[in-house]
């Protein structure tokens, strides 16, 4: 997306009543969140590049992003945007623990989506080693939630 799309969209949520946009497109993902009543942050995620197709990320999003740390083990992902819980309901006992034993199928955890709950099954099987996101966070598509060895 070039330079001037990005800037009109910006303008476009700044002046208008919404406090989000996300707009996907072959060449990537932008997700503009309106900051404040008078400001809004833009947020741009590249799309994985076909094989043998090199892609340069902005200058503006590859200083600002984060070192990505290597996990060992399975990482369990989110499928989806939205708010991850660890439990069914507030107070009740988490569906995946620190060392728990988890069954490929099994439910590990919970992501609210447009006020529907839907469980998220583990992909693979095996033991919870780490937790990597805390309850009640926003997560993205395809953000790491758990580490299974």
């Amino acid at each position: 997306m070039d330079l001037r799309k990005l800037k009109t969209l910006i303008d476009l949520v700044s002046e208008s009543n919404i406090s989000e946009l996300e707009i996907t497109e072959a060449e990537g993902k932008v997700r503009i969140v309106k900051a404040g009543p008078a400001s809004a942050q833009p947020m741009m995620m590249m799309a994985p590049a076909p094989a043998g197709v090199a892609m340069a990320a902005p200058a503006a999003v590859a200083a600002s992003a984060p070192a990505e740390v290597v996990e060992t083990g399975h990482v369990v992902k989110s499928p989806m945007v939205g708010t991850f819980y660890r439990a069914s309901s507030p107070g009740a006992k988490p569906l995946a623990e620190l060392g728990q034993a988890m069954k490929e199928g099994e439910s590990i955890c919970i992501i609210e989506a447009m006020k529907i709950m839907n469980e998220i099954e583990a992909d693979n099987s095996g033991t919870v080693t780490k937790v990597l996101v805390e309850n009640g966070q926003a997560v993205e598509f395809g953000q790491p939630l758990f580490i299974l060895e």
